[in-house]
């Protein structure tokens, strides 16, 4: 790992405007931002002059198609990547060309092979040739790559006319843990990377378009809703806002997943095997946070989701639990030495939480912040994360800045949505009209629709719900 460290920008950035006023309900219909042309020559001009500050390597490339519409066949996004985050029929915009750029900033770490570099640190930027003046950054959900957000956040901001920017965080792939010399180093590095990414694009932009962005969001999902949560906290002053989809809550004295996750372990295989303990095992597990109706989810989540992320979490912030070993044994019996479904966070030595307080949320956020979060999340449990965040948020006097959307019936992966037909809610949506929520917010001063839960649609049209949410 190689971490990155900064001078002082210059203030570019142009705050967002006051909130006051309440807001309508806003739909998918709202209209997009104005794209307007904006860099003289046309397409691609000035792709030879512009550099991205800090990068070790890059290639940049026209396109007459920036969105997945054109780059799946141009090579210029990896689908393996993006794979189960998105609804099978959300639709795909197209008619955006422009300039894409990939490349990577300074590290040591070799885990992101695409292009064949097997180097970390890789980044893309992409700028469309008529450009609304705004820049949109995030980071990667779960341990992907630099592309993962291609269909789920790319596709749409881009044919809205943002210019737009995302950083495999430093690290990639079930083993992320080698990086970093300490416990907590390798997640600290997804922070610094989007910190990093988020300066180089706005200096890159000023380049290419003769003027930096008037406007600069964050957003993300999973592990890149927390990174947005953090940055809002930690480097506002580089942001107008940001939309946070179900980020991770990482505190240190709790809740965070290696409190919930190792009791699931124990709990589910009693509850499954029916019989004798099974309503007690299901209600333990309704007490550690999974919530009531999301039953149905606990089996693939058991078999897919649970096991893998206690071990490869617990081994970046306490490797010493199972000594020698590397991230534990996969769905060790409870009794076994060092199992990961025995683990205990709160009986864990002083330096576990000092791992965590390393990458931790206070919710002292400093710029205008949206959360939403499905209500059977199984992953990442609600009442666990999202409701305690934002709790924190208030708490901090931030409640200002703030909304939170609960979305009844929504999951931590939408692709799950087509899996369960009927019985789901797709998120993708909602981070839309969330996303128009906030532009609306910055440019009149009206607030978004008041926190509060998002009933499940009586729609039930799987196009209509992949594309279309209203949040009040």
């Amino acid at each position: 790992m190689h971490r990155p460290t900064f001078r002082t920008a210059p203030r570019l950035w142009r705050r967002g405007a006051p909130a006051a006023l309440a807001l309508a309900a806003l739909t998918l219909g709202t209209a997009p931002a104005t794209a307007t042309p904006s860099a003289p020559g046309g397409h691609c001009a000035r792709q030879a002059q512009v550099r991205v500050p800090g990068a070790a390597h890059q290639q940049a490339v026209c396109l007459d198609e920036l969105t997945t519409a054109g780059t799946v066949a141009s090579g210029h996004t990896d689908p393996a990547d993006w794979a189960g985050l998105t609804p099978k029929d959300l639709a795909v915009p197209s008619g955006v060309p422009g300039i894409q750029i990939d490349g990577y900033f300074p590290d040591t770490s070799t885990t992101n092979t695409n292009h064949g570099w097997n180097h970390d640190a890789q980044f893309v930027i992409r700028m469309p040739d008529r450009w609304n003046g705004g820049l949109v950054v995030a980071g990667t959900p779960g341990n992907r790559e630099q592309y993962a957000n291609d269909r789920a956040i790319a596709d749409w901001v881009l044919a809205r006319g943002y210019a737009y920017a995302a950083t495999d965080k430093g690290n990639t792939g079930l083993a992320f843990y080698r990086d970093g010399k300490a416990p907590g180093d390798a997640i600290a590095e997804w922070n610094d990377r989007v910190t990093q990414l988020t300066r180089a694009a706005r200096a890159t932009i000023a380049q290419r378009y003769h003027r930096p962005p008037t406007r600069t969001l964050v957003t993300g999902l999973s592990n890149a809703g927390y990174l947005v949560r953090w940055q809002l906290e930690n480097h506002p002053e580089l942001y107008d806002g940001g939309v946070d989809w179900e980020g991770t809550l990482w505190r240190s004295d709790g809740p965070n997943l290696l409190d919930f996750l190792p009791r699931a372990l124990r709990d589910h295989p009693v509850y499954a095997a029916g019989g004798e303990g099974a309503e007690e095992a299901r209600r333990r597990m309704h007490a550690a946070g999974f919530p009531e109706g999301s039953e149905f989810l606990w089996p693939y989540h058991h078999k897919v989701y649970w096991d893998l992320t206690q071990r490869i979490y617990r081994e970046e912030l306490d490797p010493g639990f199972d000594g020698a070993a590397e991230a534990g044994t996969p769905y060790c019996a409870t009794g076994t030495p060092a199992c990961d479904t025995d683990y205990d966070y709160a009986a864990r030595p002083d330096e576990v939480r000092q791992a965590v307080a390393k990458i931790g949320l206070t919710g002292r956020i400093g710029k205008p912040l949206l959360t939403l979060h499905g209500t059977l999340d199984v992953l990442l449990p609600i009442g666990q994360d999202s409701d305690v965040y934002a709790r924190m948020v208030r708490e901090a006097g931030r409640g200002h800045l703030f909304r939170y959307y609960r979305i009844e019936g929504g999951t931590h992966t939408d692709s799950l949505v087509d899996s369960f037909p009927g019985r789901l809610r797709p998120l993708t949506p909602c981070h839309r009209t969330a996303f128009t929520a906030l532009e609306r917010w910055l440019a009149t001063g009206h607030r978004p629709p008041a926190s509060g839960t998002v009933a499940r649609p009586v729609e039930t049209d799987p196009v209509t719900l992949a594309n279309t949410c209203s949040l009040g």
